[in-house]
């Protein structure tokens, strides 16, 4: 999938795309120096990581309050809802150079993005409209990090591989919860899991 077909698959607006261009262009530059992603998905930008986070902005539809995306590496998927929707989004990442690519590129695209530079424990609690995540812990770990910033109304969206079942079996031993799935639209073995109504057992 290319720039063309990312368009023609999502409809996003032109300011959208031009904000992915720059976020792709600056992806490719600082990957030579930060390890952002595997340099081999490079080839593959629009599919491997724009198509797999607009999948979750899409799936969000309107966010009404703060976006938190934690673990957020080189930016999927936060950094992409960002530029797709107007809500706030925290970014969460301990990484100090990774926290300086965020940054920078989130000033070069124009869009309303906090960078934390923190554990996630670290990170004081606030109410989240949304949470996100791509690969960063199994489900049960992922309640945890996220239980503080969780309210009622608060959804979250996980992008997960074929061992969802697996870490849905392990979460319901400590945590209630509501959940859902969606098929990964870049991914045929992937899901994307939507979580409402987080509470833990105690």
């Amino acid at each position: 999938m290319d720039r063309a077909a990312f368009l023609a698959r999502t409809g996003v607006s032109r300011e959208t795309i031009e904000r992915l261009d720059i976020y792709a262009a600056e992806l490719i530059r600082w990957n030579k120096a930060i390890n952002l992603v595997a340099p081999r998905t490079l080839e593959h930008v629009w599919e491997r990581h724009f198509l797999d986070s607009w999948q979750v902005v899409s799936l969000a539809g309107a966010v009404d309050g703060p976006w938190l995306d934690l673990g957020s590496g080189g930016g999927f998927p936060g950094l992409v809802a960002a530029a797709c929707q107007p809500a706030p989004v925290t970014l969460v990442e301990s990484d100090q150079r990774k926290s300086v690519f965020l940054r920078e590129t989130a000033w070069r695209m124009g869009v309303d993005v906090t960078v934390r530079t923190e554990r996630i424990e670290a990170v004081a609690p606030f109410a989240a409209a949304m949470i996100t995540a791509r690969a960063l812990a199994p489900l049960h770990r992922l309640f945890e990090y996220c239980h503080g910033f969780a309210g009622p109304e608060t959804r979250m969206l996980f992008l997960k591989g074929q061992d969802v079942d697996g870490e849905l079996t392990e979460a319901a031993k400590y945590w209630k919860f509501e959940a859902s799935r969606h098929p990964s639209q870049s991914d045929p073995r992937g899901v994307v899991l939507s979580i409402s109504e987080l509470r833990s057992h105690g």
